[in-house]
């Protein structure tokens, strides 16, 4: 493929996309204290609507899943109209977005749910600083490890959730299955020492996100379906021994499905667990035989190196879209990068500030 490879046309299964180019989740807490999206919410997306896949920030698939303050939620109605006047401002201005689907699991704190403890694998919990909470930074807690007969109630969670992203309008769903995160704490060794049939094995582990992939199946065909991974990170207190093993089996079983993409944090921005090598993009091409998108850390060049190689055949950008709303433009062009954005800014409540006040590009 030439060096323009990132601006070739993808057919994603049955949605063509313009680009290569994926505007990957951030969380930016722009939802308020009552997790519903927004005008400035449906601005901030419409603003990066050439990526060819919008993929929207993490999104709470019930109560019991939050975690992190004023980010978005699926689970109301008022949720959904929300996320219904992002899709559609989005659609007519001729971009596609799939919505994150995300349970915090164990990288919670009970002031999130009434006093109560988060939920999770098992008891084990973050071994970090602190976490951001509705009262402020609070110690990391243990977590209440969930009994057996309540996690189909879970995997319910997720297929409901992705009927309202359905009747919201989204073009598909991503199934969060990284960085710590609840389906990440299942899959991992490190985090999952249940002796029922969700732990001990690797087939055990995995079969959490197994039946949440199969739930969501009936709601939107698995061709309208990513999973997001992350085997190198260690954020969120994640890596263990057996990762290259566990990774192997998940990329290899959703294989079957005919899924739209499996999304791999292969980039180690966000840090390595330095527990064997790496796991590489093209470590996971012979397991799944479906799209492949790569993320963190990758400049214009890896990119185009990565799809023009065959390991990629999309690449997701973050930061670089956080104050480079243009960034398929800039790239094309040869344009120069905007200053990064303030970090203070990324999660601010101020609103516009940090996060729709980013210009475009104004040639000379």
């Amino acid at each position: 493929m030439s060096e323009q490879a990132l601006f070739q046309p993808f057919a994603l299964r049955d949605l063509t996309l313009p680009n290569r180019i994926v505007l990957a989740p951030m969380t930016r807490s722009r939802a308020g204290a009552e997790r519903i999206p927004n005008k400035l919410m449906a601005e901030y997306y419409v603003q990066r609507r050439s990526a060819g896949l919008l993929i929207t920030e993490a999104t709470t698939v019930s109560e019991q899943a939050n975690g992190w303050v004023d980010s978005p939620g699926i689970y109301t109605d008022p949720m959904t109209a929300g996320w219904r006047l992002v899709v559609d401002s989005v659609h007519q201005r001729g971009g596609r977005i799939f919505l994150q689907l995300w349970h915090m699991g164990r990288a919670s704190h009970s002031s999130f749910h009434r006093g109560q403890p988060a939920v999770a694998p098992s008891a084990i919990k973050i071994n970090g600083d602190y976490i951001h909470t509705p009262i402020g930074k609070q110690p990391y807690e243990v977590p209440r490890a969930f009994e057996t007969d309540e996690i189909p109630l879970v995997v319910e969670q997720y297929r409901a959730a992705a009927r309202r992203a359905r009747d919201a309008g989204f073009d598909g769903v991503e199934i969060h299955g990284a960085n710590g995160y609840l389906i990440d704490q299942f899959l991992q060794s490190k985090t999952n020492q249940r002796t029922d049939r969700y732990g001990g094995s690797e087939t055990n582990r995995l079969r959490f996100l197994v039946e949440v992939t199969e739930a969501v199946g009936t709601v939107f065909p698995f061709n309208r379906i990513g999973v997001r991974l992350s085997p190198n990170g260690v954020f969120n207190d994640m890596g263990s021994p057996d990762f290259r093993e566990q990774f192997s089996l998940v990329a290899s079983t959703l294989d079957a499905y005919g899924l739209s993409y499996l999304h791999i944090m292969d980039g180690l921005g966000f840090g390595f667990h330095n527990l064997g090598e790496p796991m590489s993009l093209a470590e996971f091409r012979p397991l799944f035989h479906g799209p492949l998108m790569g993320n963190v850390g990758y400049t214009q060049a890896t990119a185009e190196a990565a799809i023009s190689a065959g390991h990629a055949d999309l690449i997701a950008f973050g930061r670089p879209f956080i104050s480079n709303p243009d960034l398929v433009d800039r790239f094309q062009h040869g344009w120069p990068l905007a200053p990064a954005a303030e970090v203070s800014d990324w999660y601010s409540p101020i609103g516009a500030r940090g996060y729709t006040d980013f210009p475009a590009h104004s040639p000379v």
